[in-house]
């Protein structure tokens, strides 16, 4: 009798836990809303005060270009003034928004370290494990999260500069600038719990192109937000934990089963 061969099912791909249910578990732990808010203030104020010096340099260098409107003389006078006036309220939205962007990758490259502990909280509340060896929050765990920080926030500087060449093909280049950033978004989320895995940039950007789709749902909301002129310090500022928590549970959620890492032999614990 012929035996029939045994075939492993494919394991279930792992639910998608919406914004909603991050909400709920953000709200429901005391000490992660505790922390959101802390960062919460830290982030506005430093995106705040970036803004401010950044706007404040680009205003010395380029006043004098807008000081005196051209003479509107004739035909030829009026659309001077017309293009004068066009130019310098684009000169002025492009500069504010850029401005934004600048601070804001500062603040974060500044409190990634908070957002990291944040993410680490948010992954063993929802694992609910301790694990045998934690890496605590020291001064080399600090020093490591401000670099990785840095990292994406200079990553973020190249995206800024391929938005603006993008931008200049028709139709299709907004298209392309917005899901730039979407996915740009997605990275500096996904950034706290791929860190703690110890992944390296090139792998965390792996991540975004193998998982474009969950990449798209993390990083559709925080685009669309900083996207608003003037509030988006303060959108950003109040949903980044939020998002963060989002990110975190998302990205733990869909990894294969994780090993514990091993605990200490009786040598080490003696030591």
């Amino acid at each position: 009798m012929l035996k029939k061969k045994m075939v492993t099912p494919a394991p279930a791909e792992k639910k998608w836990l919406p914004l909603g249910f991050s909400l709920r578990f953000l709200c429901g732990n005391f000490n992660l809303l505790g922390l959101s808010l802390l960062l919460m203030c830290g982030t506005a104020l430093l995106t705040w005060l970036g803004y401010l010096v950044t706007i404040h340099f680009a205003d010395s260098l380029t006043a004098h270009f807008f000081q005196q409107a051209p003479e509107a003389a004739g035909i030829v006078g009026w659309l001077k003034v017309k293009g004068w006036w066009l130019l310098k309220m684009l000169f002025l939205l492009l500069s504010r928004v850029i401005a934004f962007y600048l601070a804001f990758l500062a603040a974060y490259s500044l409190t990634s370290p908070g957002y990291s502990f944040l993410s680490v909280s948010t992954e063993k509340r929802f694992l609910k494990e301790e694990f045998a060896e934690d890496e605590g929050f020291s001064l080399a765990i600090i020093m490591r999260d401000l670099i990785e920080g840095c990292k994406i926030g200079l990553f973020g500087l190249l995206v800024t500069v391929a938005a603006l060449l993008l931008n200049v093909i028709p139709l299709v280049g907004a298209v392309l600038v917005i899901l730039l950033y979407v996915f740009y978004s997605a990275l500096m989320f996904i950034d706290y719990p791929a860190s703690r895995q110890h992944w390296s940039l090139g792998q965390k950007l792996g991540w975004i192109r193998k998982q474009w789709l969950k990449a798209l749902r993390l990083g559709w909301l925080p685009a669309l937000v900083s996207m608003i002129p003037v509030v988006n310090i303060f959108f950003m500022a109040l949903l980044f934990p939020l998002f963060t928590v989002h990110a975190t549970l998302n990205f733990v959620n869909a990894l294969p089963e994780r090993e514990k890492p091993p605990a200490p032999d009786a040598a080490s614990r003696e030591a």
